[in-house]
């Protein structure tokens, strides 16, 4: 299954008439077996997004197994996106004190308790893209990933390490 299979749910998603907790049982996602946050943040958000379906439509849904794994932060200083959204996170990076201001309080809050993001971003190996690729590449959460960059660079509180659900074959 491709993102573009996936047209008639997302259709009936962007139309209003499926929250969340419908799409979540569709039998087309609930095969898929992922977890709850990965389909909300990936599929119900994102999977009719013209450049996640530029980036991500030649991969089998299927294939994937998604991990909640924990990351030092420094594997997320040259962490790239998709091709389409190439430079995002950078700009996000760029000011990442605003970034964490416009979000809801918890989240400016967390930063400073915990030096971390509050949800977990999706990372997706890059194999699955490029059989000659190598690493993981952020998927979903470039507004999380640019922060964390930016605090980094801005010698802001991060903690050493990240939670980050990480998709692999």
């Amino acid at each position: 299954m491709r993102l573009t299979d996936l047209r008639p749910l997302m259709a009936r998603r962007r139309d209003g008439a499926l929250g969340f907790e419908c799409f979540r049982t569709d039998p087309a996602a609930a095969a898929l077996g992922w977890p709850d946050d990965v389909l909300e943040q990936f599929l119900f958000d994102h999977g009719d997004n013209p450049a996640f379906i530029d980036d991500y439509n030649t991969i089998d849904l299927h294939t994937i197994t998604w991990q909640l794994e924990t990351i030092p932060a420094a594997h997320f200083t040259g962490m790239p996106t998709g091709v389409s959204d190439e430079g995002c996170i950078e700009s996000y990076a760029q000011n990442p004190v605003h970034w964490v201001t416009v979000r809801p309080p918890q989240i400016a809050l967390h930063w400073e308790k915990h030096g971390t993001w509050l949800r977990p971003p999706l990372l997706i190996e890059r194999r699955l893209l490029d059989p000659d690729g190598g690493g993981l590449q952020v998927l979903e959460g470039r507004t999380r990933v640019g922060v964390l960059r930016g605090r980094l660079r801005e010698h802001l509180h991060v903690a050493p390490h990240h939670q980050a659900w990480v998709g692999r074959r």
